[in-house]
């Protein structure tokens, strides 16, 4: 029992760490691209408080209760049209901005457990579940559909690409925007009900092996 308690408290500790650094670097890569707005709205700060959702607050606990479901932070208020680069670019580095820093917050978290430090177990545990935890929000904040981050970090890879056939995709993918939430919610569905999520086939084995390659496996 006190185990199951202990699990649930990390990963708890670990979502909100890991949520409130992802939606910072959101508002920190804005910032230093041009866009001010959400530093104005009070959002560049690691102030877990400033960055929670109601709603993706309470998803984050029974999560963390139940072992499933999905749980998100307050999106980032974010102006493209005032960065120092084109709209979709600037769209895309901010948007990459909060993925890479779970994954440099997953190798920080690796480098006590790849050097073997004599750490005390439960602090070894809370290392490893930062570990997982964060490569999992990387990967899964990179599918490109929207509202996840991979959609905007596409459309700007895309936008750099001076080609026909790239400006075609991404006014395409413009297009299929508004159905991106629902397709999202219909793929984490159907592993929820049937069993068998197609996220977690593509997923799954990238995670284990950059949980793997991270500590040494």
């Amino acid at each position: 029992m006190l185990d199951r308690i202990q699990s649930t408290v990390f990963f708890l500790l670990a979502l909100v760490i890991s949520l409130s650094i992802h939606e910072f670097s959101h508002a920190w890569s804005a910032y230093e691209l041009g866009d001010t707005t959400a530093k104005n709205q009070g959002r560049l700060t690691l102030n877990p408080l400033a960055h929670l959702d109601p709603l993706g607050a309470v998803m984050i606990l029974f999560m963390a209760l139940s072992g499933w479901g999905i749980g998100w932070g307050k999106p980032v208020p974010v102006n493209p049209y005032n960065m120092r680069v084109s709209p979709r670019a600037g769209m895309g580095l901010t948007a990459a901005a909060g993925p890479f820093s779970n994954l440099v917050l997953a190798a920080l978290s690796a480098i006590p457990l790849r050097l073997g430090l004599p750490l005390p177990s439960f602090l070894g545990y809370f290392f490893w579940v930062m570990v997982v935890t964060n490569i999992s929000l990387a990967l899964f904040n990179l599918i490109p559909l929207p509202p996840l981050d991979g959609f905007s970090v596409l459309q700007g890879l895309l936008s750099t690409v001076h080609s026909r056939w790239a400006y075609d995709l991404g006014h395409m993918l413009d297009r299929l925007a508004p159905y991106g939430p629902m397709l999202l919610l219909l793929l984490l569905s159907m592993g929820w009900v049937t069993g068998f999520s197609l996220l977690s086939v593509v997923l799954g084995p990238l995670s284990y092996a950059l949980v793997n390659l991270l500590l040494g496996f």
